[in-house]
């Protein structure tokens, strides 16, 4: 009898934890799609990001609530304003892109990187569009981007990733869920 009234009669789950991130990148470089695509929405007339928006991300042990910052550069120079609170940082780039944008790409995560809101923060970045032919290799991204030197004792991942492959986005997100998850488990930094 003990046993089966502890079968049925359990309560309902613990809530799943929730961790507040923001998403930030370029203009084109596939946040939204990606995060449409993560909370199963209509991948059909999406358009780029004007402001900021927030989506709450599921997941089997965590809830994301992920504020998204849009990528023009008429807006990129408020992106700071929205920082504050932030558990963790989502940084998509487009490996497919011009030079010229992604050397813009990479002075941004570089400023990210030692933003003092984010520099504490895991990171996960995210090398999009590994599905076109001009799509660089996260190898020539992790060069590129100087992430070894700049991102030396910081927590960071870095995974490429595409619209076709949503296995693997669900997997980067799941690695960046254990980060968020040791940091809580520190002592707090004072």
């Amino acid at each position: 009898l003990l046993c089966f009234k502890a079968l049925c009669c359990k309560g309902p789950p613990p809530p799943r934890p929730e961790y507040d991130l923001v998403c930030i990148g370029l203009t084109g470089s596939g946040k939204t799609s990606l995060l449409s695509q993560l909370c199963s929405e209509s991948q059909e007339n999406i358009v780029s990001t004007t402001g900021f928006s927030i989506k709450a991300v599921p997941f089997q042990n965590a809830v994301l609530n992920v504020k998204e910052l849009g990528g023009a550069d008429t807006i990129r120079k408020y992106w700071s304003r929205y920082y504050q609170g932030s558990q963790g940082v989502i940084f998509v780039l487009d490996s497919a892109s011009s030079e010229d944008d992604l050397e813009t790409a990479r002075n941004e995560l570089h400023s990210a990187l030692q933003h003092p809101q984010l520099c504490t923060l895991p990171f996960l970045i995210l090398a999009n569009h590994q599905d076109k032919p001009a799509a660089r290799s996260v190898q020539e991204i992790k060069k590129y981007f100087e992430l070894e030197p700049l991102a030396r004792g910081k927590r960071w991942i870095l995974k490429p990733c595409s619209l076709d492959d949503m296995d693997a986005v669900k997997d980067s997100f799941t690695l960046l869920i254990h980060l968020l998850e040791e940091r809580e488990l520190e002592p707090s930094r004072m």
